[in-house]
């Protein structure tokens, strides 16, 4: 796997290890026979029966009893931002990453009636994924859009909140993020996001691994970057509540996944797990458009 070294190549990166991860969930009429589709399980040349199995930063965000049970299936999120969103009836929420779909569901139902949920992705078979979960679920307050997060096809100050999990790091431009972010919240609007971020500093060298993009580790801000970038952007009142630091041995878990071919140049497996120890964390990010 190459090394991306444009924003291009970073976002197709990402777009292929979730579009496989979109066709794990889906049926080979929906999926047009890609890999990893039920019908083709561990027998898949491209991913192994365990490749998109819940990891140390993915699974237990949720409550199992939810009722989108095939939406949190399909979830790749490091937290569960509408628990922490404090999301109102009458509200209208956009969710940037929208994956699966299971966070617009439960923040349909929770602004319903009157408030719309929507999703966002540039990823063509999740978005066949969460429009599938919806209908299942049977929705009506939600809309799936297809686009990047750093140029949100929506008109400005359209919704009250702005929620994501575990995407925005994956984003080689965060600023346009957050500009957009702001653009689309309207007066008194609120950003409350779950992400990865970084404690410390990591080596440069990570950067460029693709796994570790695409796994959430090395496109996360240090957390006082995060915080200046907010309010470079105009956000006041921004914060970062770490919920989940990560320990060693799940760090272990988490390098198993990685190639060694793909490492930096004399690194190993044992020293980007020595890099990363006590770095990384699941967080709360909040901010406030001033009204």
């Amino acid at each position: 796997m190459a090394t991306p070294t444009t924003d291009d190549q970073v976002h197709e990166a990402v777009r292929e290890r979730y579009a496989a991860a979109a066709r794990n969930h889906l049926p080979l009429t929906d999926s047009g026979g890609g890999c990893c589709a039920p019908a083709e399980p561990a027998a898949s040349s491209c991913c192994g029966p365990d490749e998109f199995a819940a990891s140390a930063i993915t699974r237990n965000l949720y409550d199992e009893d939810t009722e989108f049970t095939a939406a949190l299936a399909a979830s790749l999120g490091c937290g569960n931002p509408t628990a922490l969103a404090e999301l109102a009836p009458g509200e209208d929420v956009l969710d940037l990453g929208s994956g699966g779909g299971l966070d617009v569901l439960l923040s349909a139902r929770r602004v319903a009636p009157d408030g719309m949920a929507y999703g966002l992705d540039m990823t063509d078979d999740m978005l066949t994924l969460a429009r599938r979960n919806q209908a299942e679920a049977g929705i009506a307050n939600a809309t799936f859009l297809k686009g990047r997060i750093e140029d949100v096809p929506l008109k400005d100050a359209m919704v009250d909140v702005v929620i994501s999990n575990c995407v925005i790091n994956l984003s080689p431009d965060k600023d346009a993020v957050l500009a957009e972010s702001f653009r689309v919240l309207r007066p008194g609007g609120r950003f409350a996001v779950s992400d990865i971020v970084l404690l410390r500093e990591v080596p440069a060298a990570l950067t460029g691994v693709v796994a570790l993009w695409t796994g959430c580790i090395s496109g996360a801000l240090l957390d006082r970057d995060y915080v200046a970038k907010l309010e470079a952007a105009g956000f006041t009142e921004p914060s970062v509540e770490v919920t989940r630091h990560y320990t060693r041995e799940e760090l272990v878990e988490l390098s198993e996944r990685l190639n060694a071919d793909w490492l930096p140049e004399g690194m190993t497996i044992d020293d980007i797990v020595d890099a990363l120890d006590g770095a990384i964390a699941s967080a709360f990010i909040r901010a406030t458009k001033p009204a």
